[in-house]
């Protein structure tokens, strides 16, 4: 199946981005959320690395290019709305820019 016949069954937004969780492969943890267009989507796949588009530079940029904390792509999946995209990777060193291992350390409200 080409790309362009793949990136077609997406849902991408008015901005030509979609979503993109990134889930630790082995234990299921949440470690990210960003968006990508259809370049940083087909480069990721030629890769095999993380690429995302980012809204506030507005450009394309490689997870862990400067850090070296990069995200070694195990499989990608799409939700039932096709709207979402799901990446199951491999994360070298913390996801978060902050240090942390995952972006969401902080808890907004427990019960």
């Amino acid at each position: 199946m080409s790309f362009e016949t793949m990136t077609d069954m997406l849902t991408f937004n008015q901005q030509g981005l979609i979503p993109a969780i990134v889930q630790d492969y082995q234990n299921g943890e949440v470690l990210m959320l960003a968006y990508m267009n259809k370049e940083s989507l087909r480069r990721t796949m030629e890769t095999g690395l993380t690429w995302f588009w980012s809204r506030s530079r507005q450009k394309l940029w490689q997870k862990g290019e400067t850090s070296g904390h990069i995200q070694k792509v195990k499989e990608i999946l799409y939700d039932c709305d096709a709207d979402t995209l799901l990446i199951k990777a491999e994360q070298t060193g913390p996801a978060c820019h902050t240090g942390e291992r995952s972006c969401f350390y902080r808890t907004f409200f427990s019960p």
